[in-house]
């Protein structure tokens, strides 16, 4: 007779067990990088290296908008000619 239980809770164990949700853990997201846009993902068009703009969740590309670069110092005079 005790045999009867013992199998009847078994049997509602094993049921129950199909109920339980076994999903894994969601993580945090990476921080992003200075400059950087959160939810985007950096293009870099030319290849040259550097990030000419980005593409947003829906496959939109945006160009980064900004100042020019200045341009490049003169360079030093030459130590070579007359001193003196």
């Amino acid at each position: 007779m005790h045999y009867k239980y013992l199998a009847l809770a078994a049997g509602g164990l094993l049921a129950l067990s199909a109920c339980a949700k076994n999903e894994a853990p969601v993580t945090a997201a990476p921080p992003v990088g200075p400059g950087a846009i959160a939810g985007t993902v950096a293009a870099d068009r030319d290849g040259d290296g550097y990030v000419d703009g980005y593409y947003t969740a829906d496959g939109i590309y945006h160009a980064v908008q900004g100042p020019p670069c200045p341009p490049p110092p003169p360079p030093p005079p030459s130590r070579r000619g007359e001193r003196g």
